[in-house]
Protein backbone atom coordinates (compact mmCIF):
# COMPACT_ATOMS: atom_id res chain seq x y z
CA UNK A 1 0.00 0.00 0.00
CA UNK A 2 1.15 3.56 -0.96
CA UNK A 3 1.27 5.57 2.05
CA UNK A 4 3.08 9.10 2.62
CA UNK A 5 5.25 9.68 5.14
CA UNK A 6 6.94 13.42 6.91
CA UNK A 7 9.36 13.85 4.22
CA UNK A 8 11.86 16.49 5.22
CA UNK A 9 11.95 19.12 2.71
CA UNK A 10 15.45 18.00 1.49
CA UNK A 11 14.90 14.39 1.87
CA UNK A 12 12.74 14.48 -1.17
CA UNK A 13 14.34 13.93 -4.50
CA UNK A 14 14.51 17.59 -5.15
CA UNK A 15 15.03 19.47 -1.64
CA UNK A 16 17.71 22.00 -1.89
CA UNK A 17 16.27 23.55 -5.44
CA UNK A 18 14.78 26.69 -6.06
CA UNK A 19 12.48 27.29 -9.28
CA UNK A 20 10.68 30.02 -10.08
CA UNK A 21 7.02 29.93 -11.60
CA UNK A 22 5.80 32.54 -13.60
CA UNK A 23 2.72 30.44 -14.60
CA UNK A 24 -0.88 30.94 -15.78
CA UNK A 25 -4.17 28.63 -15.34
CA UNK A 26 -2.99 25.10 -15.73
CA UNK A 27 0.11 24.06 -17.68
CA UNK A 28 2.67 26.20 -16.13
CA UNK A 29 1.12 25.96 -12.63
CA UNK A 30 1.05 22.17 -13.11
CA UNK A 31 4.58 21.75 -13.57
CA UNK A 32 5.20 23.55 -10.93
CA UNK A 33 3.13 21.97 -8.49
CA UNK A 34 5.33 18.78 -9.36
CA UNK A 35 8.26 20.28 -8.42
CA UNK A 36 7.05 21.39 -5.28
CA UNK A 37 5.57 17.85 -4.45
CA UNK A 38 9.24 16.25 -5.12
CA UNK A 39 10.10 18.81 -2.86
CA UNK A 40 11.88 22.02 -4.58
CA UNK A 41 10.87 25.50 -3.44
CA UNK A 42 8.40 27.12 -5.79
CA UNK A 43 8.17 30.88 -5.91
CA UNK A 44 5.23 31.74 -7.61
CA UNK A 45 5.38 35.41 -9.08
CA UNK A 46 2.20 36.63 -9.90
CA UNK A 47 0.85 40.26 -10.68
CA UNK A 48 -0.37 42.72 -8.05
CA UNK A 49 -3.48 43.21 -9.39
CA UNK A 50 -5.82 39.87 -9.21
CA UNK A 51 -2.67 37.31 -9.54
CA UNK A 52 -3.03 34.00 -11.45
CA UNK A 53 -5.98 34.39 -13.74
CA UNK A 54 -6.82 30.95 -12.51
CA UNK A 55 -7.91 31.97 -8.64
CA UNK A 56 -10.78 33.71 -10.08
CA UNK A 57 -11.67 30.54 -12.59
CA UNK A 58 -14.70 29.11 -11.10
CA UNK A 59 -16.49 29.55 -7.98
CA UNK A 60 -14.40 30.57 -4.86
CA UNK A 61 -13.18 27.77 -2.81
CA UNK A 62 -10.89 29.06 -0.24
CA UNK A 63 -9.60 32.31 0.57
CA UNK A 64 -11.92 33.37 -2.59
CA UNK A 65 -10.02 31.52 -4.44
CA UNK A 66 -11.08 29.18 -6.87
CA UNK A 67 -10.37 25.10 -6.82
CA UNK A 68 -8.44 24.60 -9.54
CA UNK A 69 -6.35 27.08 -8.11
CA UNK A 70 -5.94 25.31 -4.96
CA UNK A 71 -5.03 21.37 -7.19
CA UNK A 72 -2.33 23.23 -8.80
CA UNK A 73 -0.73 25.75 -6.96
CA UNK A 74 -0.08 23.79 -3.41
CA UNK A 75 2.87 23.76 -1.75
CA UNK A 76 4.26 27.11 -3.11
CA UNK A 77 5.24 30.64 -2.37
CA UNK A 78 3.47 33.63 -3.58
CA UNK A 79 5.25 36.82 -4.73
CA UNK A 80 3.30 39.67 -6.48
CA UNK A 81 5.65 41.88 -8.36
CA UNK A 82 4.87 44.50 -11.16
CA UNK A 83 6.96 43.11 -13.68
CA UNK A 84 6.33 46.38 -15.90
CA UNK A 85 8.16 48.45 -13.88
CA UNK A 86 12.05 48.76 -13.25
CA UNK A 87 11.78 47.57 -9.54
CA UNK A 88 9.81 44.67 -10.36
CA UNK A 89 12.07 43.60 -12.41
CA UNK A 90 14.83 44.35 -10.57
CA UNK A 91 13.81 41.82 -7.52
CA UNK A 92 13.04 39.70 -9.80
CA UNK A 93 16.58 39.57 -11.39
CA UNK A 94 17.59 39.25 -6.92
CA UNK A 95 15.79 36.17 -6.95
CA UNK A 96 17.19 34.75 -9.91
CA UNK A 97 20.58 34.73 -8.40
CA UNK A 98 19.96 31.85 -6.26
CA UNK A 99 17.50 30.09 -8.68
CA UNK A 100 17.94 26.57 -10.52
CA UNK A 101 14.75 26.68 -13.01
CA UNK A 102 12.67 28.80 -14.07
CA UNK A 103 8.98 27.69 -16.09
CA UNK A 104 6.77 30.07 -17.47
CA UNK A 105 3.79 29.70 -20.10
CA UNK A 106 3.29 33.59 -20.63
CA UNK A 107 1.72 35.00 -24.01
CA UNK A 108 4.42 34.58 -26.21
CA UNK A 109 6.36 37.87 -27.11
CA UNK A 110 5.97 38.90 -23.11
CA UNK A 111 9.33 37.98 -22.05
CA UNK A 112 11.33 39.25 -24.63
CA UNK A 113 9.44 42.49 -24.12
CA UNK A 114 10.76 42.28 -20.73
CA UNK A 115 14.06 41.12 -21.09
CA UNK A 116 13.63 37.67 -19.39
CA UNK A 117 13.70 35.49 -22.46
CA UNK A 118 15.28 32.52 -22.28
CA UNK A 119 18.61 33.70 -24.40
CA UNK A 120 19.15 36.93 -22.33
CA UNK A 121 18.56 35.29 -18.89
CA UNK A 122 20.45 31.96 -19.51
CA UNK A 123 23.51 34.43 -20.54
CA UNK A 124 23.19 36.33 -17.32
CA UNK A 125 22.98 33.23 -15.29
CA UNK A 126 24.68 30.25 -16.95
CA UNK A 127 23.62 27.98 -14.62
CA UNK A 128 19.94 28.55 -14.77
CA UNK A 129 17.40 26.19 -16.51
CA UNK A 130 14.98 28.04 -18.52
CA UNK A 131 11.41 25.91 -19.32
CA UNK A 132 8.95 28.00 -21.70
CA UNK A 133 5.88 26.51 -22.37
CA UNK A 134 3.46 28.01 -25.30
CA UNK A 135 0.92 27.16 -27.21
CA UNK A 136 1.71 26.44 -30.64
CA UNK A 137 5.98 26.00 -30.02
CA UNK A 138 8.49 27.97 -30.50
CA UNK A 139 9.02 27.54 -34.31
CA UNK A 140 6.75 28.01 -37.00
CA UNK A 141 4.28 30.86 -38.59
CA UNK A 142 2.04 30.35 -35.54
CA UNK A 143 4.49 30.33 -32.59
CA UNK A 144 3.46 33.50 -31.11
CA UNK A 145 -0.65 32.63 -31.03
CA UNK A 146 -2.01 31.84 -27.92
CA UNK A 147 -3.97 29.23 -26.99
CA UNK A 148 -6.31 27.03 -24.91
CA UNK A 149 -7.11 23.55 -23.74
CA UNK A 150 -10.11 22.88 -26.54
CA UNK A 151 -8.53 24.84 -29.34
CA UNK A 152 -5.19 23.15 -29.26
CA UNK A 153 -7.06 19.64 -29.21
CA UNK A 154 -9.11 21.59 -32.09
CA UNK A 155 -6.26 22.14 -34.30
CA UNK A 156 -3.78 19.14 -33.81
CA UNK A 157 -6.46 16.80 -35.29
CA UNK A 158 -6.86 15.42 -31.33
CA UNK A 159 -10.47 15.84 -30.97
CA UNK A 160 -11.39 14.22 -34.53
CA UNK A 161 -10.42 11.05 -33.53
CA UNK A 162 -12.48 11.19 -30.00
CA UNK A 163 -15.53 9.96 -29.69
CA UNK A 164 -18.08 7.30 -31.52
CA UNK A 165 -18.43 6.89 -35.58
CA UNK A 166 -21.47 9.10 -35.85
CA UNK A 167 -20.45 12.21 -33.09
CA UNK A 168 -19.37 15.15 -34.08
CA UNK A 169 -15.45 16.22 -32.74
CA UNK A 170 -15.77 15.56 -28.89
CA UNK A 171 -12.97 17.36 -26.82
CA UNK A 172 -11.35 15.02 -24.43
CA UNK A 173 -12.26 15.78 -20.97
CA UNK A 174 -9.44 15.79 -18.96
CA UNK A 175 -7.07 18.66 -19.88
CA UNK A 176 -4.44 15.97 -21.52
CA UNK A 177 -2.89 19.19 -23.23
CA UNK A 178 -1.91 21.23 -20.57
CA UNK A 179 -1.56 18.87 -18.36
CA UNK A 180 0.58 16.61 -20.29
CA UNK A 181 2.57 19.76 -21.56
CA UNK A 182 3.48 20.15 -18.01
CA UNK A 183 4.67 16.99 -17.28
CA UNK A 184 6.80 17.32 -20.60
CA UNK A 185 8.27 20.32 -19.12
CA UNK A 186 9.58 19.09 -15.83
CA UNK A 187 11.27 15.71 -17.72
CA UNK A 188 12.74 18.47 -19.63
CA UNK A 189 14.14 20.40 -17.03
CA UNK A 190 15.31 16.88 -15.11
CA UNK A 191 17.07 16.25 -18.06
CA UNK A 192 18.94 19.40 -18.11
CA UNK A 193 19.71 19.45 -14.35
CA UNK A 194 21.13 15.75 -15.31
CA UNK A 195 23.54 17.48 -18.10
CA UNK A 196 24.36 20.58 -15.89
CA UNK A 197 25.67 18.20 -13.47
CA UNK A 198 28.26 17.74 -15.46
CA UNK A 199 28.79 21.02 -18.19
CA UNK A 200 27.99 22.90 -15.13
CA UNK A 201 26.13 25.25 -17.60
CA UNK A 202 22.00 25.41 -17.87
CA UNK A 203 20.25 26.14 -21.04
CA UNK A 204 16.52 26.24 -22.76
CA UNK A 205 13.99 23.78 -22.86
CA UNK A 206 10.92 24.28 -24.70
CA UNK A 207 7.45 22.93 -24.56
CA UNK A 208 4.22 23.62 -26.07
CA UNK A 209 0.36 22.45 -25.96
CA UNK A 210 0.44 21.50 -29.83
CA UNK A 211 3.55 19.17 -29.75
CA UNK A 212 1.37 17.22 -27.11
CA UNK A 213 -1.21 16.90 -28.23
CA UNK A 214 0.88 15.48 -31.58
CA UNK A 215 2.68 13.53 -29.41
CA UNK A 216 -0.65 11.87 -28.12
CA UNK A 217 -2.15 11.20 -31.15
CA UNK A 218 0.78 9.84 -32.63
CA UNK A 219 -0.44 6.39 -33.26
CA UNK A 220 -3.61 8.15 -35.71
CA UNK A 221 -0.74 10.31 -37.45
CA UNK A 222 1.88 6.91 -38.43
CA UNK A 223 -1.17 5.18 -39.51
CA UNK A 224 -1.87 8.02 -42.01
CA UNK A 225 1.67 8.48 -42.83
CA UNK A 226 2.92 5.49 -43.52
CA UNK A 227 -0.28 3.02 -44.36
CA UNK A 228 -2.51 5.99 -45.53
CA UNK A 229 -5.37 5.03 -42.71
CA UNK A 230 -7.25 7.82 -42.15
CA UNK A 231 -8.45 7.96 -38.00
CA UNK A 232 -11.69 5.83 -37.65
CA UNK A 233 -13.31 7.42 -34.68
CA UNK A 234 -13.63 3.89 -32.28
CA UNK A 235 -15.96 5.11 -29.45
CA UNK A 236 -14.19 3.14 -26.18
CA UNK A 237 -12.61 0.74 -29.20
CA UNK A 238 -9.50 -0.26 -30.58
CA UNK A 239 -8.70 -0.08 -34.00
CA UNK A 240 -6.06 -2.69 -33.47
CA UNK A 241 -7.88 -5.42 -31.09
CA UNK A 242 -11.29 -7.28 -31.23
CA UNK A 243 -13.33 -7.46 -29.26
CA UNK A 244 -11.75 -4.49 -26.78
CA UNK A 245 -14.66 -1.62 -26.46
CA UNK A 246 -17.43 -1.35 -24.33
CA UNK A 247 -20.17 -3.60 -24.14
CA UNK A 248 -24.10 -3.79 -22.40
CA UNK A 249 -24.84 -6.09 -19.77
CA UNK A 250 -28.23 -6.36 -18.31
CA UNK A 251 -27.68 -3.49 -16.27
CA UNK A 252 -25.07 -1.61 -17.45
CA UNK A 253 -22.17 -1.31 -19.71
CA UNK A 254 -18.38 -2.67 -19.18
CA UNK A 255 -15.56 -2.75 -20.70
CA UNK A 256 -13.88 -6.32 -22.18
CA UNK A 257 -10.53 -6.04 -23.46
CA UNK A 258 -9.00 -9.02 -25.45
CA UNK A 259 -5.57 -7.65 -26.36
CA UNK A 260 -4.79 -11.38 -28.02
CA UNK A 261 -6.28 -14.93 -29.26
CA UNK A 262 -5.81 -16.71 -26.05
CA UNK A 263 -7.48 -14.28 -23.79
CA UNK A 264 -10.27 -14.43 -26.89
CA UNK A 265 -10.09 -18.06 -26.35
CA UNK A 266 -11.11 -17.57 -22.90
CA UNK A 267 -13.74 -15.02 -23.23
CA UNK A 268 -15.37 -17.87 -25.92
CA UNK A 269 -15.30 -20.82 -23.33
CA UNK A 270 -17.24 -18.45 -20.61
CA UNK A 271 -19.73 -17.41 -23.28
CA UNK A 272 -19.93 -20.90 -23.98
CA UNK A 273 -18.77 -20.40 -27.53
CA UNK A 274 -16.04 -22.29 -28.26
CA UNK A 275 -16.77 -23.06 -32.10
CA UNK A 276 -15.46 -19.17 -32.50
CA UNK A 277 -11.95 -20.60 -31.94
CA UNK A 278 -12.19 -22.64 -34.81
CA UNK A 279 -13.71 -20.56 -36.73
CA UNK A 280 -11.37 -18.98 -39.69
CA UNK A 281 -13.73 -15.67 -39.36
CA UNK A 282 -12.70 -15.02 -35.60
CA UNK A 283 -10.03 -17.43 -34.81
CA UNK A 284 -7.24 -14.69 -34.66
CA UNK A 285 -7.33 -11.14 -34.68
CA UNK A 286 -6.44 -10.08 -37.95
CA UNK A 287 -9.56 -11.86 -39.05
CA UNK A 288 -11.51 -10.61 -36.16
CA UNK A 289 -10.79 -6.80 -37.29
CA UNK A 290 -12.43 -8.05 -40.67
CA UNK A 291 -14.91 -9.87 -39.71
CA UNK A 292 -15.80 -7.62 -36.36
CA UNK A 293 -19.34 -6.65 -37.28
CA UNK A 294 -20.24 -10.28 -37.77
CA UNK A 295 -18.64 -10.88 -34.43
CA UNK A 296 -20.30 -8.46 -32.45
CA UNK A 297 -23.30 -9.15 -33.98
CA UNK A 298 -23.20 -12.28 -32.34
CA UNK A 299 -21.86 -11.07 -28.93
CA UNK A 300 -23.24 -8.15 -28.01
CA UNK A 301 -26.79 -10.46 -27.28
CA UNK A 302 -24.84 -12.73 -25.40
CA UNK A 303 -23.73 -10.28 -23.04
CA UNK A 304 -27.28 -9.22 -22.61
CA UNK A 305 -27.99 -11.70 -20.90
CA UNK A 306 -26.80 -10.84 -17.72
CA UNK A 307 -25.46 -8.18 -15.24
CA UNK A 308 -22.09 -6.94 -15.64
CA UNK A 309 -21.40 -7.93 -12.30
CA UNK A 310 -21.95 -11.49 -13.04
CA UNK A 311 -19.46 -10.92 -16.07
CA UNK A 312 -17.45 -9.45 -14.67
CA UNK A 313 -17.08 -11.92 -12.67
CA UNK A 314 -16.57 -14.46 -14.90
CA UNK A 315 -14.11 -13.14 -17.23
CA UNK A 316 -11.47 -11.80 -13.95
CA UNK A 317 -12.10 -15.66 -12.93
CA UNK A 318 -9.96 -16.88 -15.95
CA UNK A 319 -8.24 -13.17 -16.60
CA UNK A 320 -9.95 -11.95 -19.20
CA UNK A 321 -9.33 -7.98 -18.39
CA UNK A 322 -12.50 -6.58 -17.90
CA UNK A 323 -14.19 -3.47 -15.71
CA UNK A 324 -17.70 -1.92 -14.85
CA UNK A 325 -17.82 1.38 -16.29
CA UNK A 326 -17.72 3.83 -13.40
CA UNK A 327 -18.99 6.73 -12.63
CA UNK A 328 -16.30 9.65 -10.76
CA UNK A 329 -17.94 8.83 -7.69
CA UNK A 330 -18.02 5.44 -7.98
CA UNK A 331 -14.54 5.35 -8.81
CA UNK A 332 -13.30 7.64 -5.65
CA UNK A 333 -15.12 4.74 -3.47
CA UNK A 334 -13.78 1.92 -4.99
CA UNK A 335 -11.75 -0.08 -2.66
CA UNK A 336 -8.74 -0.46 -5.07
CA UNK A 337 -8.40 3.90 -5.53
CA UNK A 338 -8.75 4.04 -1.64
CA UNK A 339 -6.20 1.94 -1.08
CA UNK A 340 -3.44 4.15 -3.27
CA UNK A 341 -4.21 6.76 -0.89
CA UNK A 342 -4.06 9.32 -4.15
CA UNK A 343 -6.01 12.43 -2.20
CA UNK A 344 -3.40 13.82 0.31
CA UNK A 345 -4.38 15.98 2.92
CA UNK A 346 -3.54 19.50 2.95
CA UNK A 347 -1.25 20.57 6.36
CA UNK A 348 -3.99 23.60 8.46
CA UNK A 349 -6.32 23.12 5.81
CA UNK A 350 -9.74 20.80 6.10
CA UNK A 351 -9.96 19.17 2.65
CA UNK A 352 -7.35 17.05 0.75
CA UNK A 353 -5.84 17.08 -3.04
CA UNK A 354 -5.22 14.75 -5.70
CA UNK A 355 -1.24 14.10 -5.19
CA UNK A 356 1.17 12.97 -7.45
CA UNK A 357 1.41 9.41 -8.71
CA UNK A 358 4.51 8.47 -8.06
CA UNK A 359 5.75 6.98 -4.76
CA UNK A 360 9.48 6.60 -3.62
CA UNK A 361 10.28 3.10 -1.56
CA UNK A 362 6.56 2.80 -1.31
CA UNK A 363 6.04 6.20 0.15
CA UNK A 364 4.27 8.97 -1.80
CA UNK A 365 5.47 12.35 -1.08
CA UNK A 366 2.72 14.52 0.79
CA UNK A 367 1.69 17.94 -0.22
CA UNK A 368 3.87 20.56 1.86
CA UNK A 369 1.23 23.13 2.36
CA UNK A 370 -1.59 24.48 0.73
CA UNK A 371 -2.00 27.01 -2.34
CA UNK A 372 -0.65 30.59 -1.15
CA UNK A 373 -2.28 33.85 -1.10
CA UNK A 374 -1.61 36.94 -3.75
CA UNK A 375 1.45 38.03 -2.70
CA UNK A 376 1.59 36.17 0.88
CA UNK A 377 5.24 35.57 0.79
CA UNK A 378 6.79 39.36 -0.19
CA UNK A 379 7.99 39.26 2.93
CA UNK A 380 9.73 36.66 3.45
CA UNK A 381 12.28 37.50 0.61
CA UNK A 382 12.13 41.65 1.67
CA UNK A 383 9.83 42.33 -1.05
Amino acid sequence: MTTTSPFDQNSLPLGGLRVIELGQVLSGPFAGAILSDLGAEVLKIEKKEGGDDARHMGPAFHHGDALNFHLFNRGKKSIALDLKSQTGLDALHELLKDTDILIHNLRPGVTESMGIDGKSLCATYPKLIYCEISAFGHEGPMRLRPGYEPLIQAFSGLSSTNGGPDDPPIRIGASVCDQGTGMWAVIGVLSMLEKRRHTHHGGVVNASLLETALVWNGQKSEAYINQQQLPVRHASGHPNFVPYEAFDASDGPLLICCGNDRLFAKLSAVLGQEQWINDPKFSTNRQRLVHKSELLAQLCPLLLKQSRDHWVQAFEGVGVPCSAILTVPQALENPQVQALNLRLPVPGQTFKLTGLPLSFDGLRPPIKSGAPQLGEHNEDFNL
